[in-house]
């Protein structure tokens, strides 16, 4: 279990760098997301062949896998919209609401009760975000697609969780026909999203091409080697609300490197310290009820 935070924590670690990158590379949200796909899949299918750990999947697995690579997908293209119409600041802040729609979608996928527990640290974390950012209407676009990127996110979460678990594969597999679901997907809507948003070029130049391979190598398939690992030990809500400190760390890196300045007023330092507390209220939460299993367990065997 300690294990698996750490990795959790490192992984939302990488995690803030990702809305930076997404400001620094200046394709569009879609041709982003394509070539983050096509490289990262390029690259894991590199890393397993020459490993020898590459394996064809049954094609129902892979339809599974790849439904979840395309929750994923949509999930990543919203994001991004949101930070290039409005800023990195609103687009993580926005996808610190992903812990809230997982306390309500997780037990109606997966047909248990909603537990007010989780609804409760939810909602401290979702005053924090509010206080942090004061949700300013000019911004609406990019707050309306920021909420629905939260919304994906958290389904991907759940669909991650539940595929891992009835499939086995390795997650290097699983991220794979992932990537590779969620590029097959992107591939075949492009022409008509294109055809809306239209580009000047296809070809994303020296300076986004060396971004983009940096972005998939650590940001993708660095983060999701950790997040998948994590998975293992850790339920999807902890996960998510867990990633309320994405925010944190893309915000004041967005500060420093975009000159998003946000004054540090008692409002910030108060939502900082509801979405700290939330995390921290989890994780007791979440090790008290662990001791306590592992004692009930004990005294099963004595």
């Amino acid at each position: 279990m300690k294990q698996a935070f750490i990795k959790l924590h490192l992984s939302i670690l990488i995690a803030g760098f990702t809305g930076i990158f997404g400001k620094l590379i200046t394709l569009n949200e879609g041709m982003l997301v394509w070539y983050r796909l096509l490289i990262t899949s390029v690259f894991l299918f590199l890393m397993l062949w020459v490993t020898k750990k590459l394996k064809q999947v049954p094609i129902k697995d892979f339809l599974k896998i790849g439904f979840v690579g395309l929750l994923l997908t949509s999930h990543w293209i919203f994001f991004y919209a949101s930070i290039k119409s409005s800023n990195v600041s609103i687009g993580v802040v926005c996808f610190s609401m992903t812990g809230f729609f997982t306390a309500i979608l997780e037990p109606i996928i997966n047909h248990r009760r909603i537990s007010l527990r989780e609804l409760f640290f939810s909602v401290v974390a979702l005053c924090g975000i509010a206080l942090i950012f004061h949700f300013d209407t000019r911004y609406r676009t990019g707050i309306l697609l920021g909420t629905i990127s939260s919304a994906l996110a958290a389904c991907f979460v759940i669909a991650n969780k539940r595929v891992g678990a009835t499939t086995n594969y390795s997650w290097d597999i699983t991220l794979l026909y992932e990537m590779v679901g969620g590029f097959l997907f992107l591939s075949l809507i492009l022409p008509f999203y294109l055809y809306f948003f239209p580009v000047e070029s296809f070809s994303p130049g020296n300076l986004n091409l060396l971004y983009l391979i940096i972005f998939s190598i650590v940001c993708t398939i660095g983060l999701y080697m950790l997040q998948i690992q994590a998975l293992k030990s850790i339920s999807a809500f902890t996960l998510n609300l867990s990633y309320n400190l994405e925010p944190v760390y893309s915000i004041v890196l967005a500060m420093i490197i975009f000159g998003e300045a946000k004054e540090l007023d008692t409002s910030f330092y108060a939502g900082l310290g509801l979405i700290i507390l939330s995390v921290f209220l989890q994780m007791y939460s979440v090790l008290k009820e662990r001791k306590r299993s592992l004692l009930a367990e004990k005294r099963n065997i004595m």
